[in-house]
């Protein structure tokens, strides 16, 4: 199987444009699945409601509608942050489209000034063995766990990372779930955030099978998905068989 990311600088407020950019770079992708950066389609600084209003979109809708197409033209999955509109709420979401909108997961973890605009999801969704999380969600080991105990061999994770913990944070997360994990973050500067990009991809033994720097990039590489079927950590240890949830105190 063929994953990879496109590491991108959107611009603020732009949703045809970034959304064009993105179209570009995946022209002459060849891979099975692609993670886009967390709103990727609006940029992520808003200063006030009516902003986020501006670029927010309902599922499916424009970013959706153009992203199908290319799913489609290319036999590919597309996992990709959006501003989303649905009623009168707000949310931080990941789209997941194949020839058709898969499915949408709401961001749960809401970082800062996020709060302000958006309405936290309430529920971590798994899509044909793709589980799906946005940026500071990466925080919370129980995000990943979630996704790992309902089936999840891979992680896409649309980022929009300012702090510098993530992409080790993930490393952890993909060893300790022993699933594979697809980090997409955006790079460049926005109302006084600078973007650390860093996006990798590792693999579901931990090993970081790439992680780029602070440039726009296109990045895919082959593994093997299978491999997060394994979860023995020994010989006499499984990752499942010797989890004890009845210790666990919440």
């Amino acid at each position: 199987m063929k994953v990879g990311f496109f590491q991108m600088e959107p611009e603020l407020l732009n949703v045809e444009g970034n959304v064009d950019k993105a179209l570009k770079a995946l022209e002459k992708v060849e891979t099975d699945l692609i993670v886009l950066p967390e709103l990727f389609n609006s940029g992520y600084a808003f200063k006030t409601k009516e902003e986020v209003k501006k670029c927010a979109e309902s599922v499916p809708g424009y970013t959706t509608e153009k992203l199908t197409e290319a799913a489609r033209d290319r036999t590919m999955v597309i996992v990709a942050g959006v501003c989303e509109k649905r009623g009168d709420k707000f949310y931080n979401s990941a789209v997941y489209v194949t020839e058709k909108v898969t499915g949408v997961y709401r961001k749960v973890h809401l970082f800062c000034d996020e709060k302000k605009f958006f309405t936290p999801g309430n529920e971590f969704l798994v899509f044909d063995s793709i589980g799906v999380m946005v940026c500071f969600d990466y925080f919370f080991p129980e995000a990943a766990r979630t996704l790992m105990l309902q089936g999840a061999q891979l992680i896409a994770h649309p980022s929009n990372l300012i702090l510098p913990y993530c992409p080790d944070a993930m490393v952890l997360r993909s060893l300790e779930n022993r699933v594979f994990s697809v980090t997409c973050n955006r790079i460049g500067k926005e109302r006084g955030l600078t973007f650390i990009g860093q996006s990798q991809i590792v693999d579901s033994k931990g090993n970081l099978l790439y992680r780029a720097e602070t440039e726009e990039e296109l990045v895919i590489r082959d593994i093997n998905l299978e491999e997060a079927d394994n979860k023995f950590i020994t010989r006499k240890n499984n990752l499942l068989e010797d989890r004890h949830p009845q210790a666990y105190r919440m």
